[in-house]
C-alpha cells in the first residue's frame, strides 16, 4: 500500500522544521518498543525511510530507534542526531497510546542520552493517539485485509510471507 506524497509547504523553509526558529537544526528519533524477532525491527526502517521520502525536505535529519532489545538504540539514534548537526532533538514514539513507556522509560532514555550533548534541547513527543488521520489509517488496512481473504489483493507489507492473514470460523 503506498502512502499518499504529502504537499510541500512552501512556507517552510528547506532544511528547517515546522515551528523551529531559522538556524535550529531539528533531529527526529522515531522510536518503537523493540523486538527479538529482526522482521519486526526492520519495519520501523521502513517508517523512517517513508518518513525521510515524504518529509526529507523540512526534516533532513532522521534516525531510527529501538527503546529496548535491539539497535540501534535511543542513546545512539541520539548520537547520530547530533553527529549530523542537530541542535534539537525531537523524540517520536511509534506507539498509538500513552503508557509507562512513553510516561517513564523513553523520556529516561533520552536524558540519558540528552547528558552526554550539553546545549542541545530535547523533546519527548505524544504518540499516535486518536490522531484525526487514524481513522483512514484503520479503514485501509482493513479494507486491504478482508480484499486480500477473498482474493482481490496480495498480502499487505505486514502479513507478507506468514500466511497470518486468513479468515477463520463462520462454518457452522
Amino acid at each position: 500500500m503506498n502512502a499518499p506524497s504529502p504537499t510541500p509547504d512552501p512556507a517552510r523553509a528547506p532544511g528547517i522544521a515546522p515551528g523551529v526558529a531559522p538556524g535550529v537544526a531539528t533531529g527526529l528519533i522515531l522510536v518503537d518498543h523493540g523486538s527479538r524477532r529482526a522482521e519486526s525491527n526492520a519495519m520501523l526502517l521502513g517508517v523512517a525511510d517513508l518518513f525521510r521520502q515524504a518529509f526529507g525536505q523540512e526534516y533532513p535529519i532522521v534516525e531510527p530507534a529501538h527503546m529496548e532489545l535491539a539497535e540501534p538504540t535511543i542513546g545512539q539514534a541520539f548520537d547520530a542526531c547530533v553527529s549530523r548537526g542537530a541542535r534539537r532533538v525531537v523524540i517520536m514514539p511509534y506507539f498509538l497510546l500513552p503508557g509507562r513507556h512513553w510516561d517513564q522509560d523513553i523520556p529516561r532514555l533520552t536524558a540519558e542520552a540528552g547528558s552526554r550533548h550539553p546545549g542541545v534541547e530535547f523533546l519527548v513527543a505524544a504518540p499516535l493517539g486518536l490522531h484525526p488521520l487514524m481513522a483512514e489509517v484503520i479503514r485501509s488496512r482493513v479494507e486491504h485485509c478482508v480484499k486480500h481473504v477473498t482474493g482481490n489483493a496480495a498480502e499487505c507489507d505486514v502479513c507478507k510471507g506468514t500466511g497470518r492473514c486468513v479468515m477463520r470460523g463462520g462454518k457452522g
